[in-house]
């Protein structure tokens, strides 16, 4: 893997943890809004870490990522978000440091609208525009502002409940990138009592570099804990399914109500 290809993956980590913003650790969102009035603070942790060999050359790529979110519930069933994450990137060629960079990323604002409910189904459309506030030639951002658009459909039987999410990012950059982006993903949650619940999530996208027809793929186990009746602790681990996913990451997280 060649430093260019590397500083994309770079890229595709800050699009999908953040552009999804679901209930900590999961990358799959709901359909779930706070109703008028409410607020939602998360803190979520992200270790990433990934490999790659080729040509003899070994890349080794860690990325530590502290993100803060605030939504409000403008109506029952429309939220609107702002999310700010905090970087730090190092990136070893043949246990050389090539990249050792640090600082804020890319701010996200969102809106979700849930736009139907009967039964146990419902739907929403959540639009995301990301803003270029990271640095991009330390791999902290894309460099361009970025639109997203997700579709969720949340299905809940209890003690479960499913979510799809299919979504597609414009991802303007400067560094030949791929710029037209789809995602697909699902996931499941499980209550096992009234406090603990048991997660899994799953998804695709296209891969952004475009010498590559191999779409990341990755997997996702949580818990998540309710602490108090408005905090949440939660803890997820997610593996690359596949060359250019992420091999390995660690998400611990905080949600608090209010």
């Amino acid at each position: 893997m060649c430093i260019p290809k590397t500083l994309a993956i770079i890229v595709l980590v800050l699009l999908l943890p953040t552009a999804a913003w679901p209930a900590l650790p999961l990358i799959t969102d709901d359909t779930v809004t706070l109703g008028t009035g409410k607020f939602l603070f998360e803190a979520a942790g992200e270790y990433d870490r990934d490999r790659e060999n080729a040509g003899g050359t070994s890349v080794k790529e860690t990325d530590y990522t502290l993100s803060s979110q605030l939504t409000y519930g403008l109506t029952d069933h429309v939220d609107v978000m702002i999310a700010l994450p905090y970087q730090w990137v190092i990136v070893k060629t043949d246990d050389v440091a090539t990249t050792d960079a640090n600082g804020i990323s890319d701010t996200l604002f969102e809106v979700k609208w849930r736009s139907f409910e009967k039964k146990g189904l419902s739907l929403a459309v959540k639009p995301v525009v990301t803003i270029p506030t990271g640095n991009d030639k330390q791999g902290l951002g894309s460099g361009r502002i970025d639109y997203k658009i997700f579709f969720i459909a949340s299905e809940e039987y209890e003690p479960w409940a499913v979510h799809l999410n299919l979504g597609y990012i414009r991802n303007e950059n400067d560094i030949d990138e791929r710029k037209d982006i789809w995602h697909a993903s699902v996931a499941a949650m499980f209550n096992v009592t009234k406090r603990l619940a048991l997660c899994a999530d799953s998804g695709i996208d296209t891969n952004v570099d475009k010498s590559s027809e191999v779409a990341p793929a990755y997997l996702l186990g949580g818990a998540i804990y309710t602490v108090l009746e408005n905090l949440d602790v939660s803890f997820g681990v997610k593996v690359g399914l596949n060359k250019p996913a992420t091999d390995f990451a660690l998400l611990p997280g905080l949600t608090y109500r209010f």
